[in-house]
């Protein structure tokens, strides 16, 4: 049997358990058309209507009865051979691409790859650079994830709350705010690094500032995070950060941090994933691993610091 076949064979058996285009779509995370399309090329195929209306819904055909009677089974049994368990893991050999900014790539791709490493050394993770539409990623089958900043809503898409991204403040502690309480007025004064993935040198700290009639000067733009902890300890910079994010160098002292002069609504962080991956044990192995480096490695760096939110 071809692979296009056998695709056509799970759509029909999803169609033939719901006896509804629109809710066979639902559960495939396909659209209508797609769906009647596929049920085109099953006519063509197989030669057979497959499907005919009866009512607001469809009937099968005597033909597509008894075709369904020889193949549910054996879709059954493919699906549990697809299975993976916990002694699988090892023996997985795949590859995950997520899509991700370098900020979250520093954070969790090191404690990801120790736990790859433990459990499934053939897994392979490949960072794909996300600014923004991760749905339009998702949909495309572009990537398995999106861990980041994820804006939309989409019935196909299931997203997680992982944390939230808290801003503070940091500068060297050879900086002349130091030692000060760091007013709005200090803030607006100040020499900014500003991290932006579009080169644009705004953020939402200049639409906040815009908002209430201020300003603050952007001396200097990156388009990745890498270097911007060795940039503020060598310069008068300061910059708007998350927390999280610069943690080693608070421990090491190289960085200070302060809350900031005003409030600014954290950024949440989500893990996102297509519902054609829900019931994948593999990508449900990775979404754990995500949530144990949340536990484990994120959260208690934020509870140790809550005192500089």
């Amino acid at each position: 049997m071809a692979l296009s076949d056998l695709n056509l064979m799970v759509i029909f058996d999803v169609i033939m358990q719901e006896r509804s285009v629109t809710k066979a779509s639902h559960r495939l995370a396909m659209t209508q058309p797609s769906v009647s399309n596929a049920i085109s090329r099953m006519r063509h195929v197989w030669q057979d209507p497959i499907f005919v209306k009866e009512g607001r819904g469809i009937k099968p055909t005597p033909f597509a009865e008894n075709m369904w009677l020889k193949v549910r089974q054996p879709l059954i049994d493919i699906r549990h051979a697809a299975q993976i368990t916990k002694s699988d893991i090892r023996q997985l050999a795949r590859t995950f691409r997520i899509a991700s900014t370098d900020w979250m790539t520093d954070l969790f791709w090191l404690p990801l790859r120790q736990r790859i490493e433990q459990h499934a050394p053939l897994v392979n993770l490949h960072a794909v650079p996300y600014q923004v539409n991760g749905e339009k990623l998702l949909l495309n089958a572009d990537v398995d994830m999106v861990l980041d900043y994820f804006e939309g809503a989409n019935e196909h898409i299931h997203s997680k709350l992982l944390f939230n991204n808290h801003f503070v403040c940091a500068m060297r502690p050879q900086h002349a705010l130091a030692q000060k309480a760091l007013t709005l007025d200090y803030f607006c004064q100040a020499q900014h690094l500003l991290m932006s993935l579009s080169g644009d040198a705004k953020g939402s700290v200049d639409r906040y500032l815009a908002q209430i009639g201020t300003s603050r000067r952007i001396a200097m733009t990156v388009n990745h995070c890498a270097n911007m902890a060795k940039i503020l300890t060598q310069t008068d910079l300061i910059t708007t950060i998350p927390l999280p994010l610069i943690m080693k160098q608070l421990e090491q002292g190289q960085l200070i941090a302060k809350p900031l002069p005003f409030d600014l609504s954290p950024a949440p962080i989500s893990m996102t994933w297509h519902v054609r991956q829900q019931r994948d044990d593999a990508h449900s192995w990775l979404r754990q691993q995500v949530l144990d480096v949340v536990q484990q490695e994120v959260a208690p760096l934020i509870d140790a610091t809550s005192h500089l939110i």
